[in-house]
């Protein structure tokens, strides 16, 4: 699972001379909270909703909303970008782009190839290729499956024991606990109890 699978190609973005109002309007227009900065085809920075809002006078200063407003028009996104930006190449493994977003405390990472911006990812983009992964609203059931860590080619003969009995796995994930690991399956049928029984026959530990 590559960043280039679930990132968004369908960029906008600004210049250091884009004012601050227009960033905002660009914002609203297009129903996103980030934009990146270029300089021509390089990143020089990035400006988030949360960036505006803390560049925005107080509530209480003494100015009106006309000032503010042509604050916002006179202020360019150089003035109160962020220079310091993370990246991720396209190639790059989803988990890696999870990893990065956690280390640095960051919902966003534009996306990089051959040195140029060529996507953006986002936290909910990660929530968005976590549910298509697990198969989540596709008709099926979910069986788990309890084995130890060592439990060489069991995957292997889950499959056959489905084959065996014409039942096909859509999705499957693996997920750690402890010393063992739990197999969960997305299964291509409407018959829990049946499908638990064929795994349990077989001599799994259904959970």
């Amino acid at each position: 699972m590559s960043v280039a699978d679930y990132m968004s190609t369908k960029l906008v973005v600004i210049t250091p001379q884009t004012t601050v109002s227009v960033a905002v309007e660009l914002m609203k227009t297009n129903e996103i909270h980030r934009l990146p900065v270029l300089d021509g085809n390089a990143l020089v920075g990035i400006v988030t909703q949360g960036i505006i809002a803390r560049a925005l006078p107080s509530q209480a200063t003494s100015l009106s909303v006309y000032e503010t407003n042509y604050l916002l028009t006179k202020t360019t996104v150089a003035d109160i970008m962020e220079r310091h930006v993370q990246t991720i190449h396209a190639s790059a493994q989803l988990e890696d782009a999870i990893y990065q977003m956690r280390q640095h405390k960051i919902g966003v990472l534009p996306v990089i190839q051959a040195e140029q911006v060529v996507g953006i990812i986002t936290n909910n983009d990660i929530l968005d290729a976590f549910l298509n992964i697990s198969g989540y609203g596709e008709p099926g059931i979910v069986s788990r499956i309890k084995v130890n860590h060592d439990h060489t080619g069991v995957i292997f003969r889950i499959g056959q024991v489905l084959a065996e009995h014409e039942l096909s796995i859509q999705t499957l994930m693996v997920v750690r606990e402890q010393q063992e690991r739990v197999i969960e399956l997305h299964i291509d049928s409407d018959q829990a109890t049946t499908v638990n029984q064929v795994l349990a026959t077989a001599g799994f530990d259904v959970i």
